[in-house]
C-alpha cells in the first residue's frame, strides 16, 4: 500500500472530485459514512461526544454526528470556534446538522465554545460514559497547535473515555516529526482515509495514534495507480504477489544452500536460532559455521543443519569456506574478537553471493567504517536502532533517522532493515517499506537472530534482496503475531516465532485465519 504525502492526498481529492465526478461535500459524506459504519460495527457504547474544529476535519465530524444519530445513538457535538474562518464544507454540514436536529429530532446537542470554560458536561444521563471522537484538525496542520485548540486537546487527553481520531490525531504532523512539547490528541484508535500517513510509522507517535485503520473512501484508483511514491506499507496483498509456489519435480538443491556464520562462547544460542529459522523457512540446505564449543550444541539442537567447525574453541577465526553457498549471513553472537573481525573483512572482499550482516557484524563495521565502501552491492544490514546509531550516529527524532537510513542505503548501494515497531526497509533506489505485522512480545532475546535466518533463507531460495527483505520482515512479524495469540506477548520467546512460521505461510495463502 502506498503512503502519500499530504500534498499528494490533496491532489487525490481534487482528481477524484474532477474526474469521478463528485462534489467535495458528497466526498465528505462518503467519508462520514465510512467512519460511522466502522464505529457502529465495533462499539457497543451508544453515546458519543464529537469535538469539531471549523475546517474540513470538523465537517467530517458533523457528518459522523448525523450518521450516528440516525442509527439511534445519543450524540453531543462540541464545535471549537478557534477561528473566525470556517471551510465551505463545514458550513454546509453544519447547516444540515442544524436542520435535521430542528426538524426530525432533538437528540443531537450542539455546543459552540470560544473558551475552554464553556465545554459542557460529557456525561449522558442514564446512558453511561461516552466515546470521544476527535475531529478538531486533520492533515492541514503545519505548525504546533496553540490557544483554544491546545486547551481543548489537553482537556480531551485528561478524560478517561475512549478516544477515536478522524484521519489523524489532532496536532500530529503527517509528513514530519513533531516537537517534544507539541500538544496532540492521544487516541485509542485512528480512522485514517485511504492511506496511512508517514508519521504513523514513527514509533514515538504510537502514544497518539493507538491502533489505526485505513478506510476506503473511494478516491480515484487511476490517480492512486499512476502517482509514484517512495514510501510503502507492506500488506498481505503485496506479499502474496512475491511468495513463490513450489513445483512437484524439485529437490533440496533447488531451494539453495545458506551459510550462517554465528556464535561464540556463551552465545551459541544465536547460531541455533538463526540456522533453525533458516532451515524452517525453506532453505534446501543450511550450513552453520561455529566455534568448536558450538559443535555439539548445533548437532544436537538442529540435526537438519550441517555444522562447519572453526579451529578456535571460543570464537570464529578461520577464513570461511564459501563454496557452493547461495547466500550468507554473518553476525549473530559472533563477538568482537580481532580474529573474528578479520574473518568479516575477508568475507566482504571474497563473497560473490548476497550477504546479510547482523548484530556483531554491524558492530564491527561501526568500528571500521572504511570497510563500508567495499560492501558487496545489494547486501542487507539488519540493525536495531542502537546498532544503527553506532553505524551512522545519533539523531533527535525518527524523521531524521529515516533520512539517515535512506541516505546510507543510496550511498553504499545496500538494503537496511531497521528493526523495531513498523520495521523499515530502505533500498538502494531510495524507496522505503514499512512492516505492518508484529507485536511488543517480539522484543525478546533472539528475535533478531530469527529474522536473520528467515531473510537468508529467502535469499538462498533466489528471492531478490528486495523480495527477501519485504517477505522476510512480514513473515517474521506475522509468525510473531500468531505466537503472541497462542502464548501471550509476555510469555512468547524467539523459538515460538520459528514454530509459527507455518501459520504465517498458511495465512498469506488464505488457508488460515487469525484467531
Amino acid at each position: 500500500m502506498k503512503i502519500f504525502s499530504v500534498e499528494q492526498i490533496r491532489e487525490a481529492d481534487k482528481f477524484t472530485i474532477k474526474h469521478e465526478p463528485i462534489s467535495s461535500i458528497d466526498l465528505m459524506e462518503r467519508a462520514a459514512w465510512a467512519i460511522s459504519t466502522w464505529i457502529r460495527n465495533r462499539n457497543q457504547i451508544s453515546n458519543f461526544v464529537i469535538f469539531c474544529g471549523v475546517g474540513n476535519n470538523g465537517g467530517d465530524g458533523l457528518g459522523v454526528a448525523r450518521e450516528l444519530q440516525r442509527f439511534g445513538h445519543l450524540v453531543k457535538v462540541v464545535i471549537v470556534s478557534h477561528s473566525g474562518s470556517q471551510s465551505n464544507d463545514f458550513k454546509i454540514n453544519y447547516k444540515h446538522l442544524k436542520t435535521e436536529t430542528e426538524i426530525e429530532t432533538k437528540e443531537i446537542e450542539i455546543n459552540e465554545i470560544k473558551s475552554i470554560d464553556e465545554i459542557p458536561s460529557l456525561e449522558f444521563e442514564m446512558r453511561g460514559a461516552p466515546i470521544i471522537i476527535d475531529a478538531l484538525f486533520g492533515t492541514g496542520i503545519n505548525k504546533p497547535i496553540e490557544g483554544l485548540l491546545a486547551d481543548t486537546i489537553n482537556f480531551i487527553n485528561k478524560q478517561k473515555f475512549k478516544i477515536i481520531s478522524i484521519d489523524v490525531p489532532s496536532g500530529l504532523f503527517c509528513d514530519k516529526s513533531n516537537g517534544l512539547d507539541d500538544v496532540i490528541v492521544k487516541a485509542n484508535h485512528t480512522l485514517t482515509f485511504q492511506f496511512p500517513k508517514l508519521s504513523f510509522m514513527f514509533p514515538e507517535n504510537d502514544q497518539y495514534i493507538g491502533e489505526f485503520s485505513v478506510l476506503d473512501i473511494g478516491l480515484s484508483k487511476e490517480y492512486i495507480s499512476k502517482t509514484t511514491t517512495l514510501n510503502y506499507i507492506i500488506t498481505k496483498e503485496i506479499v502474496k504477489t512475491i511468495l513463490k509456489t513450489r513445483n512437484r519435480n524439485t529437490h533440496k538443491g533447488d531451494f539453495g544452500h545458506a551459510l550462517i556464520v554465528a556464535g561464540s562462547k556463551g552465545k551459541v544460542g544465536a547460531a541455533v536460532l538463526s540456522s533453525k529459522a533458516c532451515i524452517k523457512n525453506g532453505a534446501g540446505l543450511v550450513t552453520v559455521h561455529v566455534p568448536t564449543c558450538g559443535y555439539d550444541i548445533i548437532q544436537t539442537a538442529i540435526p537438519e543443519v550441517m555444522a562447519d567447525v572453526d579451529s578456535e574453541n571460543d570464537f570464529i577465526s578461520d577464513n570461511i569456506n564459501l563454496e557452493k553457498c547461495n547466500a550468507i549471513a554473518i553476525g549473530p553472537g559472533i563477538g568482537l574478537e580481532k580474529q573474528t573481525q578479520n574473518v568479516l573483512k575477508l568475507l566482504i572482499q571474497n563473497s560473490l553471493v548476497p550477504i546479510v550482516f547482523d548484530a556483531d557484524a554491524i558492530n564491527i563495521l561501526s568500528e571500521y567504517k572504511t570497510w563500508l565502501s567495499f560492501l558487496p552491492s545489494n547486501c542487507i544490514l539488519t540493525p536495531h536502532i542502537k546498532e544503527f546509531e553506532r553505524l551512522v550516529g545519533k539523531v533527535s527524532n525518527t524523521e531524521q533517522r529515516l533520512k539517515q537510513q535512506i541516505d546510507f542505503s543510496i550511498k553504499y548501494n545496500v538494503f537496511v532493515v531497521l528493526k523495531g515497531a513498523h520495521t523499515s526497509i530502505s533500498t538502494p533506489n531510495g524507496a522505503v517499506y514499512f512492516n505492518s505485522t508484529g507485536n511488543p512480545g517480539m522484543a525478546t532475546a533472539g528475535s533478531g537472530d530469527v529474522l536473520t535466518g528467515i531473510i537468508t533463507s529467502l535469499l538462498a531460495q533466489r528471492y531478490s534482496p528486495t523480495q527477501a527483505c519485504i517477505l522476510g520482515v512480514y513473515l517474521h512479524g506475522l509468525a510473531g503475531d500468531f505466537a503472541a495469540n497462542k502464548k501471550t506477548e509476555e510469555t512468547m520467546i524467539a523459538s515460538d516465532i520459528i514454530e509459527h512460521l507455518s501459520d504465517a505461510y498458511n495465512f498469506i495463502r488464505d488457508e488460515l485465519e487469525p484467531e
